[in-house]
């Protein structure tokens, strides 16, 4: 299938494959403009072009439907560059999106459509978890906020002219405190633990003292535990993706591999979990997996995200304690170093932030608290109440 390119401006060409003749006798011949930085660039561009427009999966800007597109924005950007878990979620915003608006071909998609759109998802019964109620305000801009990056990378690979959410006014969602556990819940957390499985009681220490996400937590290996020096380096996280399964992946990004100190207490109490996991294997003999996990099933097998998950809140009851969910002993562990004067540097990097800024806005209102009391600890210092006065000089 032959085919041609033209420039239309710096480093913007147009690829043009023939495709024979309508019913009418006119030639037919499908365009796309394409960013390459060389003509030989182009031309190959154009030679995976022929090969799609070949195969008949093509189909030019002005047919597609919102499904339609979705579905390759999918496939081509989210699944190439986002993690699983996160694409699953894309998928499920755009599930909810294809029952309304998913016939609608790109062009037809004005900004009153999302607009109902929203109002819909308002509604009693919106909810796709069977729980009674709506879904929230800050689900409802997560939508939003999707949409308006694939309609933005539409009009970015010129399938668009205008992004029809850019006349979209976002939903509010009122900011919502992070919730943690204050030193008092944490102390009788820790007396609750007492008589827990030993697996599940340095799972909890380990999360308070290092504020590791729940998929970090399962991802590490005994490797990567120093006991010599005092730390443990994350390197991996395990996740769950219905449809996939368990599976291990990367960080989530560069700043979430680090090395961190753990307290002496926390590194005592992963050893002895250490030599029972090792006497467990022995018992278990030729069934054992051959897992390496630091936390694992009773063969060796890497843990289920959701085992922990499913776990936690039943302790919760049974100990009377606050509900809070167990990715909040994050939370925790953050709100306890910046309360103890920890530099909110050192809380990012223990954290795993990328910027210095999303520990900030995340933990607001702990950096109040903290700020208040140093503000009352300098009053006690300066003020004059309780003691003596300066003797006047003579």
């Amino acid at each position: 299938m032959a085919g041609w390119v033209e420039r239309r401006g710096e480093n913007t060409w147009r690829l043009n494959v023939p495709g024979g003749t309508d019913s009418e006798g006119r030639r037919i011949v499908y365009r796309k403009r394409v960013q390459a930085s060389s003509e030989r660039e182009a031309r190959r561009l154009l030679n995976l072009f022929a090969a799609e427009v070949l195969r008949g999966e093509y189909v030019q800007p002005a047919r597609l439907t919102l499904r339609q597109f979705a579905d390759r924005w999918l496939r081509d950007h989210v699944d190439l560059r986002l993690a699983p878990r996160t694409a699953h979620r894309y998928r499920q915003v755009l599930a909810r999106a294809f029952e309304v608006m998913g016939h609608y071909r790109l062009e037809q998609l004005k900004p009153l459509h999302f607009v109902e759109f929203y109002n819909a998802l308002r509604q009693e019964g919106s909810r796709k978890d069977g729980k009674a109620g709506r879904l929230s305000e800050a689900s409802i801009l997560y939508h939003h906020r999707v949409l308006s990056k694939m309609f933005a990378d539409a009009v970015r690979w010129g399938v668009l002219a205008a992004n029809p959410l850019a006349k979209v006014e976002p939903p509010r969602a009122r900011p919502q405190q992070t919730p943690s556990y204050d030193e008092a819940q944490v102390a009788a957390l820790l007396a609750a633990l007492d008589g827990e499985p030993l697996q599940y009681r340095t799972m909890v220490m380990l999360a308070l003292a290092t504020g590791l996400r729940r998929g970090e937590l399962l991802g590490l290996e005994w490797g990567d535990v120093d006991f010599a020096a005092g730390t443990i380096t994350v390197q991996r996280a395990a996740c769950y993706v219905p449809g996939r399964g368990v599976f291990t992946k990367e960080p989530k990004t560069a700043s979430s591999r680090r090395t961190l100190s753990v307290p002496p207490s926390v590194m005592a109490l992963l050893k002895q979990h250490r030599g029972a996991q090792l006497q467990n294997r022995l018992r278990v003999g030729d069934l054992w997996k051959g897992s390496d996990r630091v936390f694992c099933t009773w063969d060796g097998a890497p843990m289920h995200p959701d085992t922990i998950s499913s776990w936690w809140p039943d302790f919760l009851r049974r100990h009377e304690l606050p509900h809070i969910k167990f990715h909040a002993l994050r939370h925790t562990s953050a709100t306890l170093l910046i309360a103890q004067g920890v530099p909110l540097k050192s809380v990012s990097a223990r954290l795993g932030h990328a910027d210095i800024r999303t520990t900030a806005n995340i933990y607001a209102t702990a950096l109040r608290s903290a700020d208040e009391e140093a503000a009352a600890r300098l009053d006690r210092i300066l003020s004059r109440q309780g003691r003596q006065p300066l003797p006047r000089p003579r």
